[in-house]
């Protein structure tokens, strides 16, 4: 502790020189952006470049979060549209990840082998990719007729922060999401329609409280081909549920910045997690 409060005090020092001063209760920081805007309607190629625009407003951030199946929309109909494991769209995260030296991250929809997914992209500014298949498929949209189910799970390691990876309706199954494996953020990313969004509102926060993590949930904006209508309502949350960002209902890109010592302090502070019942996901 006496080291931490030193190197804390010695701000003048490079910024290189604090990286490498490591002991228990050093701070570590990371900035996440969330970009909040209307998709177009099954068109892989124009919302790479809407987003691409978007990121490259972006002047500093570690992370940047995209909505669920930005490159198509929430779309039933994957045959002729979903690209290959490797696809298009993959290719630009990597190569854009590596421009900006930040990772990016959002949902696709995917064919490998015979099978369709939801599959979330980690993608890092070093070229390390990490996927995460939607486990809870929405089923009173059909989600479960054209994509096969994912298998659990999945976190990633980046820049020393434990991330939970989570896809719109996963949103709804606090049990699938308990903090069991201590990671310090989860990510949400979706198309939450307007006429439940008192429900991502109200769950987002709930998840950082009771999981004790920072929460960021993304959504879209815009009226889909299928008619329904998004108001976005993206959010970045702390530990213990306090709105660290918002975006209300037009198009913006929201940033903050989270903090390993909140995480720490918090559940120094509040040991709820140790307490937390145990359950099996069958």
């Amino acid at each position: 502790p006496g080291l931490f409060y030193f190197a804390k005090a010695k701000d003048h020092l490079d910024e290189a020189r604090i990286h490498f001063v490591t002991f228990p209760y050093m701070d570590n920081t990371l900035t996440v952006a969330a970009i909040q805007g209307a998709l177009a309607w099954e068109d892989p190629a124009a919302n790479r470049e809407y987003l691409d625009a978007r990121i490259d407003a972006i002047s500093r951030a570690d992370l940047v979060v995209l909505p669920e199946m930005f490159s198509t929309g929430f779309s039933m109909r994957p045959q002729g549209l979903a690209e290959d494991k490797n696809g298009a769209t993959l290719q630009w995260m990597l190569s854009k990840a590596a421009q900006k030296s930040m990772a990016i991250a959002g949902s696709l929809m995917v064919q490998d082998g015979t099978d369709y997914y939801n599959r979330f992209y980690f993608v890092e500014p070093g070229g390390e990719v990490t996927t995460y298949d939607k486990y809870h498929l929405f089923t009173l949209g059909g989600e479960h007729e054209p994509y096969t189910k994912g298998k659990g799970p999945v976190t990633v390691n980046y820049r020393g922060f434990k991330f939970f990876l989570q896809i719109c309706y996963d949103l709804r199954f606090p049990v699938f999401s308990r903090n069991t494996m201590r990671y310090d953020a989860v990510l949400y990313v979706a198309n939450w329609p307007k006429t439940r969004i008192l429900a991502w509102d109200t769950l987002l926060r709930a998840r950082a409280i009771e999981n004790m993590a920072y929460c960021i949930g993304v959504n879209r904006l815009g009226i889909d081909g299928d008619g329904y209508e998004y108001t976005g309502h993206s959010g970045i949350y702390d530990a213990l549920g306090q709105t660290l960002a918002f975006a209300n209902e037009n198009e913006a890109i929201i940033t903050a910045t989270i903090s390993k010592s909140h995480i720490n302090e918090t559940r120094r502070k509040l040991n709820f997690l140790e307490d937390q019942d145990l359950f099996v996901l069958q």
